[in-house]
């Protein structure tokens, strides 16, 4: 996936689940969404426009998914809402393909910005 052209948009939406595959059952059969699976604790769905995915990896968190947006600049970003206010709830971390972190706005949304390995 080509991440170009993306900057400062939302990218991704994650839920965190208790069962993966409950969850592609789910949504496959309300939606008609479409999974590529990426080891036992991450799963990509697709519903045609969007992407996303299902995790066991956090807890799951009943007030809805994660929002996840893509920023060119990951450090650059992460200042900059700093300096806006926001707190970061989770330092920069890596994964397979790239990296990220977590923070929450002014009335505690907790959402997360990634950005590619380049």
């Amino acid at each position: 996936m080509s991440a170009q052209g993306k900057d400062r948009q939302i990218d991704n939406i994650e839920f965190n689940v208790s069962d993966i595959a409950r969850s592609k059952a789910f949504y496959g059969g309300a939606f008609g969404w479409t999974f590529v699976d990426y080891g036992p604790l991450y799963t990509e769905f697709s519903d045609g426009r969007l992407t996303g995915g299902f995790t066991t990896g956090e807890p799951v968190r009943p007030g809805g998914p994660l929002v996840i947006l893509y920023a060119d600049d990951l450090d650059a970003t992460q200042q900059r809402l700093k300096a806006l206010g926001a707190v970061i709830t989770r330092e920069t971390f890596s994964f397979p393909g790239g990296r990220r972190f977590h923070f929450t706005d002014p009335d505690g949304y907790e959402l997360a910005v990634w950005n590619a390995d380049q």
